[in-house]
């Protein structure tokens, strides 16, 4: 399957289009994120996960190079769609970033608003998941500002206080609150996940997708294959 036929498997309509958001999850994505070597990105591959995540943002232990990602998302090509997730970034980065990566998807895990969302999503003319920060109730009602203009929203937990990152702490969030979401809100679940509790949150939440970073690792930053490849079984299990 080659990328423009990958894409159209998540995105069914050319940019730019109108999301219609539907309560029915057909199928459950799998992002595997903070990706940075080989090995680990041929753990998420040959484990069947949909989504590979790069992370640009340098106080991060999972940062990478432009340069180096798009070496590595060259293995991803028909198999799974990459992504570039960038914290704040000015739009010069987000430039060198698709430059050199040439990602599928752009994730913003900043303080991005819709406006800005929406002037990076037809800017650069690539998909655009908005990371938003949950910890109570209250924190999800910044959800439907982005409705109609990410193309996908990723719930993660609130960093704890005095995180130097906005996420790939390993901490998680109540998932019973999103329930309170619009129906049909298209989302990637995030925040804490690993092999042991993602049937537990697939069966609480019900998301579209889930994101995990830190729960497939054995040291910050380190992704460990064998605890990638886990945590796909475990999710696709789940799902089935």
């Amino acid at each position: 399957m080659d990328d423009a036929a990958l894409r159209g498997r998540f995105f069914h309509l050319p940019f730019p289009f109108t999301i219609h958001y539907s309560p029915f999850i057909m199928s459950l994505d799998i992002k595997i994120c903070g990706l940075k070597t080989d090995e680990a990105l041929a753990a998420a591959l040959d484990g069947g996960a949909t989504h590979a995540g790069f992370i640009f943002f340098a106080r991060s232990p999972r940062n990478v190079s432009p340069r180096e990602a798009g070496r590595l998302r060259q293995a991803a090509r028909g198999r799974a769609l990459a992504v570039a997730v960038t914290v704040d970034a000015d739009d010069a980065a987000l430039a060198e970033i698709v430059a050199a990566m040439q990602p599928d998807m752009l994730q913003l895990h900043g303080h991005e608003s819709p406006l800005r969302v929406a002037e990076v999503r037809e800017g650069f003319g690539l998909p655009v998941i908005k990371a938003l920060s949950v910890r109570e109730a209250a924190d999800l009602d910044a959800v439907g500002a982005y409705l109609g203009i990410a193309d996908r929203l990723l719930l993660d937990a609130k960093p704890p206080a005095g995180a130097v990152l906005p996420g790939g702490n390993g901490v998680s969030f109540d998932w019973t609150l999103l329930a309170e979401l619009p129906s049909g809100t298209d989302y990637f679940l995030s925040g804490g996940l690993d092999a042991g509790n993602v049937a537990e949150a697939i069966r609480i939440a019900a998301p579209n997708g889930v994101d995990v970073s830190s729960g497939v690792e054995s040291a910050p930053g380190v992704k460990d294959p064998a605890l990638i490849s886990a945590f796909l079984a475990a999710a696709r299990a789940a799902a089935a």
